[in-house]
């Protein structure tokens, strides 16, 4: 096994870094780094937005929380999938006619104010790093299981390594076609192991959810929610935050600006959630079938929080050869993940931050892919540092917190400045900050950090708030923000409205031709 695993690592390995070599090639400007020149299709991009978006929290986390858990796994499953409906009806064709490399630019579309560009990259790095630290809290524990011996800390260094080589080298071309070549594997993977554990099950869906009755320590109450969830409130905010948070996620944003126009994008984001739709109902047979056929005792045992389901089921379905392939798929589902997010965030510090604060628009294109490079190792090394302290969580859960924080501090900034007249500065910035920080501190006081009983979580004390997820109180915060700051303001910004409007709602660049 350890030589096959070793093989299929290895494959993936040199594969993605001969992708990387040639895009190398093809990215010399800023355009070609940051959105690989606008040039992908819509099929391609829809392909791309899956890959980025099947992460590990979705084949690994999932997969074990279904397994431990089971109807409450399945939260993740739906609020990942509704998710995009939001992207396509409110964000989508609006943020491809508005911008041109990141979020912050269609803001600045109407709002053209440092400070507000500023608070921006500032959210989109933070939420970047809170989503690469899932990612690489999975990358760890996965290594660990196929490569015995093998510590932590080294297997979250070799992918932070080798994303950092991806952007650094290869920029947006290489990133997208390293999620594509992974949305593909990913979804052949998870195919295979679902059509395993359904024949298992004589391919009756009745026989299937009856056996899972019996089968798990659960019993009867593994169909039934409250097993994880048991606060309804709680259960609510998660729903909110999965729901609402894909349309501030940076990553997937800016996947929106590597296509020609806003047709393209929406094109790209009905192809993407057909492709999501599809791997999400596939996740209940890895869930079953890994509570059913490895069982609670084992799945904990390789790793606490359930991380390693989806693996040891192909493992004991397959054989070692399917144990490999499987888990060699899953590795190449963080890279390609881990790839997007250190270039949304770096994309952020050197379009924004970089090209337009410090150097006041007049950085020259070079200067700006320069500074791209360097921010992309500054964001992995902090990820890296980050994800030491995030062993023993669910990587599901992780990425359910970035949702909230990117719902919190993106989602009412993006909606207003599109589709409120009396929108301003003040409230853009407020609104922001109100939403990452609420989001942020609610999170640190929350029994993901805090719980009385040491390992339980990452430091022992008693949490002051019981919400798990912060999402039901920060996403109202930050719509709040944005409109008491608004409305507190006596600045008036409508004076771009109009145009703002018919611009994002039709593409119309020039309206005076």
């Amino acid at each position: 096994m350890m030589n096959t695993a070793f093989f299929l690592f290895l494959v993936i390995v040199l594969g993605t870094l001969v992708i990387t070599y040639y895009a190398s090639k093809k990215t010399k400007t800023a355009s070609e780094f940051y959105t690989a020149g606008g040039g992908l299709t819509g099929w391609q991009n829809g392909l791309a937005i899956a890959g980025d978006y099947m992460s590990a929290a979705s084949f690994l986390g999932i997969a074990g929380m279904i397994a431990l858990f089971g109807f409450d796994g399945f939260f993740y499953s739906i609020g990942f999938l509704v998710a995009y409906l939001v992207v396509l009806y409110i964000i989508a064709e609006p943020l491809r006619n508005l911008g041109k490399y990141t979020m912050a630019d269609m803001i600045a579309a109407r709002f053209d104010n440092k400070k507000i560009r500023g608070v921006a990259a500032l959210n989109s790095i933070v939420i970047s790093i809170f989503y690469m630290i899932a990612q690489l809290v999975g990358a760890g524990a996965l290594i660990q299981l196929l490569i015995p011996g093998l510590d932590y800390t080294t297997s979250v260094l070799i992918v932070g390594v080798l994303m950092t080589v991806y952007v650094v080298f290869g920029g947006m071309t290489a990133t997208s076609w390293v999620q594509i070549i992974k949305c593909v594997l990913l979804i052949a993977g998870t195919f295979i192991i679902s059509l395993i554990v359904f024949a298992k099950f004589d391919f009756n869906i009745a026989h299937m959810f009856h056996e899972m009755r019996t089968s798990t320590p659960l019993k009867e109450a593994f169909l039934h929610p409250g097993n994880k969830f048991a606060d309804g409130l709680d259960t609510l905010s998660l729903n909110l935050a999965l729901v609402l948070g894909t349309a501030g996620l940076p990553h997937i944003l800016i996947r929106f600006f590597t296509v020609k126009d806003a047709p393209t994008a929406r094109k790209s984001v009905v192809v993407a959630t057909w492709i999501i739709g599809v791997f999400y109902v596939l996740t209940l047979f890895l869930g079953f079938g890994a509570a059913a056929f490895v069982g609670e005792s084992a799945i904990v045992e390789a790793n606490a929080a359930g991380n390693m389901a989806a693996p040891l089921l192909a493992r004991a379905l397959g054989g070692e050869f399917l144990f490999a392939f499987v888990s060699a798929v899953a590795f190449a589902t963080i890279l390609a993940v881990v790839a997007g997010l250190v270039l949304s965030g770096a994309s952020a510090f050197a379009h924004d931050f970089y090209g337009h604060i410090i150097r006041k628009g007049q950085a020259q294109e070079k200067e700006q892919v320069k500074a791209a490079k360097l921010a992309s190792v500054g964001v992995a090394v902090i990820s890296i540092l980050l994800a030491l302290f995030a062993q023993k969580l669910n990587v599901a859960f992780l990425v359910a917190l970035a949702f909230a924080v990117a719902a919190s501090a993106n989602l009412p900034v993006l909606v207003f400045t599109v589709f409120w007249r009396r929108f301003n500065t003040a409230g853009a910035v407020t609104g922001m900050l109100v939403g990452l920080l609420s989001a942020l501190i609610l999170v640190a006081v929350s029994p993901n950090v805090w719980n009385p009983v040491e390992g339980k979580a990452i430091l022992v004390g008693t949490p002051l708030i019981s919400l798990t997820n912060p999402g039901i109180i920060s996403i109202p915060l930050g719509f709040l923000g944005a409109f008491a700051g608004t409305y507190f303001s006596s600045r008036r910004d409508d004076v771009k409205f109009d145009e703002i409007l018919v611009k994002a709602n039709t593409g119309i660049q020039d309206l005076n031709s």
